[in-house]
């Protein structure tokens, strides 16, 4: 080979080594040859890696679904009855008028939980689906569980002619409570961590559901507080409801949220370094933190008395905002995993380093999507995004996972590799989507061809 040639060798998706071609002299780095396959040495990342780039070395094999969705349709099953049973208890013992008064003031909070679950789930977005799943078992599970251990001990108590004392009722709010209520919240957690594997990823996806299954229990619990209050009101001209709705609503909206937060990031660790049984371990782990600030909360409103605002704001109010740092924390190291990831990729030819500039970015996903939207491709874009994001998270429990999780990860990373091809040739971007970050003379990313299919053109 002349000295004015230079060779390189590189893999395909699946690890098969491609065969050698050559770059002509004084062509800049990732600039279309004519071949539609990975192009060595692309531009500089935006910082080193140093770290040996590992490719996916399996066929990926048609993966079995079957479970997942049989496990799925018995999930909603359970939760219809259960919505069944707890609404047929509401209507039983509460007013219609009042109930649909109540539920209308429960929106309040459940709007600015959502709101805050969608700032947090913003880089990785979950399915849609499993966030329902989510929210309907802390609507309707959850709270039936509650519901059924209270009514069970009351009758207990009743046929054995224990009489209700305030100790009993230390103990229900300060134990029984906090244990029951964050067991079945945290459950409905572990059993989004089972059936939706493939996206839940770490430590923010538990946060995520965790903080959905804690937002429909709180939505559900609200309209019984809120209803009883307002009924109240109306038998004895009290006007309890402003006080009530202030603590609820507007002080401690995210408090189910903090609690079940705990069991959910215990279980986003378990995602990335056990299996779906060794997860059951970790959930009793973040179970403790969970019920005990439950408890906290629970047990201040008998001991502090007047001093309950002082207590707000000495006790709960660094606690949620230790939270908040927490998840922020976590946020900035999902970006700094997208974008070590995704640079390993780039090693190989997957993406330009303009490209993983601009994933791992906040500021480049919104131009990127401004410049979609100007053309009518936003969608695609979207997609291209998500399927990049999740191939990082998925790349990350490969590297971080134990080895008996290997197989069925890279059956995912294939799979998304595959996908995120696709969602490029739908876009057929040129580089100025990606205007802000730096370019090279003649550059065009390249679409990796798929195994045995014929070579298209570069891509963009």
């Amino acid at each position: 080979m002349s000295s004015s040639e230079s060779r390189g060798v590189g893999h395909d998706a699946y690890g098969r080594p491609l065969t050698p071609y050559v770059v002509p002299a004084g062509t800049a780095a990732g600039q279309s040859t004519g071949l539609a396959r990975p192009v060595l040495g692309p531009a500089a990342n935006p910082e080193p890696v140093w770290y040996p780039v590992q490719p996916v070395f399996v066929q990926p094999a048609p993966r079995r679904r079957v479970a997942s969705a049989v496990a799925l349709a018995v999930g909603f099953t359970v939760i219809g009855t259960f919505a069944v049973a707890v609404g047929l208890y509401f209507l039983i013992f509460v007013q219609p008028a009042v109930l649909l008064a109540g539920s209308l003031l429960a929106f309040v909070p459940l709007a600015i939980v959502l709101v805050g679950i969608w700032l947090v789930d913003r880089w990785e977005p979950e399915p849609r689906v499993a966030l329902l799943f989510a929210f309907l078992w802390g609507a309707a599970v959850a709270v039936g569980t509650a519901l059924i251990v209270d009514v069970a001990l009351t009758t207990a108590r009743a046929a054995l002619g224990v009489r209700s004392s305030g100790l009993e009722d230390v103990l229900g709010a300060v134990v029984q409570a906090p244990l029951v209520e964050e067991g079945a919240k945290g459950f409905g957690v572990l059993l989004v961590l089972w059936i939706f594997r493939r996206h839940f990823d770490g430590p923010v996806d538990g946060i995520v559901y965790a903080a959905t299954v804690a937002a429909g229990f709180a939505f559900v619990e609200n309209i019984q507080y809120f209803a009883l209050q307002v009924g109240e009101d109306l038998a004895t001209g009290s006007q309890g409801l402003a006080y009530v709705f202030f603590v609820r609503a507007l002080m401690s909206p995210f408090a189910h949220v903090m609690y079940t937060a705990c069991t959910g990031f215990a279980l986003g660790l378990a995602a990335r370094r056990t299996g779906p049984y060794g997860a059951i371990g970790w959930f009793f782990v973040g179970l403790v933190p969970a019920a005990g600030l439950h408890a906290l909360w629970n047990g201040a409103l008998f001991v502090v008395g007047d001093g309950f605002f002082a207590y707000y704001l000495l006790v709960q109010v660094p606690i949620f905002v230790a939270m908040v740092l927490l998840v922020v924390f976590l946020r900035r190291n999902e970006r700094r995993v997208t974008h070590d990831r995704l640079a390993e990729y780039a090693a190989v030819g997957w993406f330009s380093a303009d490209e993983v500039g601009m994933l791992s970015s906040s500021a480049g996903r919104r131009r990127a999507r401004s410049w979609a939207a100007s053309r009518g491709i936003r969608p695609a874009m979207t997609v291209f995004i998500s399927n990049a994001t999740r191939l990082a998270f998925t790349r990350q429990r490969l590297v971080k996972g134990r080895r008996a999780l290997d197989a069925a990860v890279q059956r995912d990373e294939a799979e998304l590799l595959d996908a995120l091809s696709a969602s490029r040739l739908a876009l057929q971007a040129p580089p100025a989507a990606f205007v802000g970050y730096p370019q090279h003379p003649g550059w065009l990313p390249q679409v990796p061809p798929h195994p045995g299919s014929p070579q298209s053109g570069p891509g963009w």
